[in-house]
């Protein structure tokens, strides 16, 4: 079932659209205490605050375009000045649209979620005699905690200290609200979901299942922010630092962890492509790997526009497709990490298209653009139409329980070290990326080489984090909480450039790697690689067509590719300070200039 939150009508509710929070709307004529005096639209009145994950400012900004550029997904933001590659370049300016439209999402997002928390927490069907009112009426008080916790996580990973605003609007209330310490906003919103999440519903238990905040997402998302809270995060000083009680959150982490796997296990779903095709296919499943995703409404969401393999429509196409490209590529120093019996490399990475005619072919920019394969309006059933490009209704996973498995091993890992219970984590992650006859050597022998230390099996988190979540565009929150981030882009630049010498000079640490590959269309009509892991002479026949490869890398004017020196530059030693990426982007100017001086864009070098 499919929850189409953005057709709703919760015009009723008169929780009006969005503007800036330091001036928000009236909630108008209808009182809180009859919205919130009932379930029917006191879920009405919750949805609210999903209508932000269907405006610009996430579904084509913070979801999968904003989270560029780290070790496995890249893009050239020095091209162009314009809005979005002013914040993969690391140099946004207070006037870039795009932050402003984030920004005004997640506020409005807060808002809501604060109307709901104050209604439903005054309300006397939270505590009615009949038990289900009462357990429906707790569990949306939930997904309400739940909802403005992410959008505090976002907030503070995007811009630093914000303001932390916990009331509904009303007179009286002061809307100029200076910035709180990240650490005090992120503390409150995980004792927020530990508060509630006992009383929230698991996914099976409701309507629309992952298509709605429920009780394992909370418990996850619990986790995720804890480690957050407990990691690594830039000072207006541009320092790297964590606080002195960073090993609290981690026991949080593990303990929520932990009560999410005692309580609702579930074995992960042995087809790693299925998981994703399902997005595709509007199938839902419970109790399986995805937790919960954004549900996008037929009409609405950029999965498979500007996101996944590449589909060239329009009007003259043989199709009924429509268009579709993906603003962000994944290195190759990505896609040669893997294992080449890992089958979470050919679906994460893709470097085919699907042209006009509606067949395969070798991706246009060869090897600076494998796209990422997680997602394809290809994939969709029916085609929305031939000249069709936004609004494909391809949900997007918001946190997966492959995710709980690695947050445990790694929290486990900080605290204890390699335990066996971190060890076991990590295992059942990397059986599913290997077939069962490999999991002596790729899963038994291979955590027992790195469980010695602390130090190595930490080095393997990031790793199979790496390998297991491309392309759904968390990696950038990961190394920002790790403290490596400029460490990890300068390692990235690095193995390009020997990647390309490589190639070039037939000798070096990867001489063995295709500087040609050669491709065709199989007889069932499907782009297939002759040598994706390995330098051959040539084709064993000319069906076979070849590209340049890793001899693409070079070229005879700037020796290596422009991309390869300029994408990371400002995230390793040409921006503010070198060594740091400075992450934090300044505070959209019309919330500066709303907060009638409260807010200003200094320290972080603005």
């Amino acid at each position: 079932m499919r929850l189409k939150y953005y057709i709703i009508a919760i015009m009723a509710l008169a929780l009006t659209a969005c503007s800036d929070f330091l001036e928000p709307d009236s909630i108008s004529t209808f009182d809180t205490n009859y919205v919130f005096s009932n379930v029917d639209d006191a879920r009405k009145g919750v949805n609210a605050i999903y209508v932000q994950f269907g405006v610009d400012g996430f579904r084509s900004r913070l979801s999968n375009n904003m989270t560029g550029n780290t070790d496995i997904e890249r893009q050239s933001g020095w091209t162009s000045s314009g809005d979005r590659y002013q914040i993969w370049d690391l140099n946004a300016l207070s006037s870039n649209g795009d932050l402003r439209q984030f920004w005004n999402a997640a506020y409005t997002a807060i808002r809501d979620a604060n109307i709901a928390i104050e209604g439903i927490e005054a309300s006397a069907a939270l505590n009615s005699s009949d038990v289900l009112i009462s357990k429906t009426m707790y569990h949306l008080l939930g997904e309400a905690y739940t909802l403005r916790a992410y959008w505090y996580s976002m907030l503070t990973y995007h811009f630093g200290d914000v303001p932390n605003v916990r009331l509904a609007p009303k007179a009286g209330n002061d809307f100029f609200l200076g910035k709180e310490d990240r650490n005090v906003i992120l503390s409150q919103v995980i004792e927020d979901m530990m508060s509630i999440e006992e009383k929230m519903l698991w996914a099976e238990e409701l309507p629309y299942g992952i298509e709605q905040v429920n009780r394992e997402f909370t418990l996850g998302l619990i986790a995720r922010i804890a480690l957050q809270r407990g990691g690594y995060y830039l000072t207006p000083a541009l320092n790297m630092e964590r606080t002195s009680d960073y090993q609290t959150y981690y026991q949080i982490a593990k303990e929520y962890t932990e009560k999410l796997i005692n309580l609702k296990d579930r074995p992960l779903p042995e087809d790693f492509r299925q998981v994703f095709l399902n997005n595709a296919k509007f199938v839902t499943p419970v109790n399986d790997d995805i937790l919960f995703e954004v549900p996008f409404a037929i009409g609405n969401g950029d999965v498979g526009w500007n996101i996944g393999v590449t589909v060239q429509g329009g009007a003259t196409a043989s199709h009924n497709y429509g268009s579709g490209n993906n603003y962000m590529a994944i290195p190759p120093s990505y896609y040669y990490s893997f294992d080449t019996l890992d089958t979470r490399r050919d679906v994460t990475c893709a470097y085919y298209i699907v042209n006009t005619d509606f067949q395969e072919e070798f991706v246009n920019g060869g090897i600076s653009n494998i796209s990422q394969g997680k997602w394809s309006r290809y994939y969709l059933d029916a085609g929305p139409g031939a000249s069709s490009a936004k609004g494909t209704g391809i949900n997007w996973p918001m946190l997966r329980y492959a995710d709980v498995l690695l947050m445990h091993a790694e929290a486990e890992n900080e605290l204890n070290g390699p335990t066996a219970a971190a060890l076991e984590s990590m295992a059942r992650v990397r059986r599913r990326a290997f077939d069962s006859a490999l999991w002596d050597e790729k899963v038994d022998n291979y955590l027992a080489s790195i469980s010695t230390s602390k130090e190595d099996f930490f080095d393997a988190i990031v790793n199979e984090r790496a390998w297991e979540f491309g392309g759904e565009m968390i990696r950038k929150y990961e190394l920002i909480r790790w403290g490596i981030y400029s460490e990890k882009m300068a390692e990235t630049v690095q193995t390009l450039k020997d990647m390309a010498d490589s190639a070039f000079e037939g000798t070096g640490p990867y001489a063995d790697l295709p500087d040609y590959i050669y491709w065709k269309r199989n007889e069932s009509g499907r782009f297939t690689v002759l040598n994706p892991n390995r330098k051959i002479a040539a084709a064993p026949d000319d069906t076979w067509t070849r590209e340049s490869w890793l001899l693409g890398l070079r070229n005879e004017v700037t020796i290596y590719q422009e991309w390869i020196t300029k994408d990371w530059r400002n995230y390793i030693d040409q921006g503010p300070k070198p060594g740091v990426a400075r992450y934090i982007f300044p505070i959209p100017e019309e919330a500066v200039t709303n907060s009638q001086g409260v807010l200003a864009n200094d320290g972080y070098g603005f």
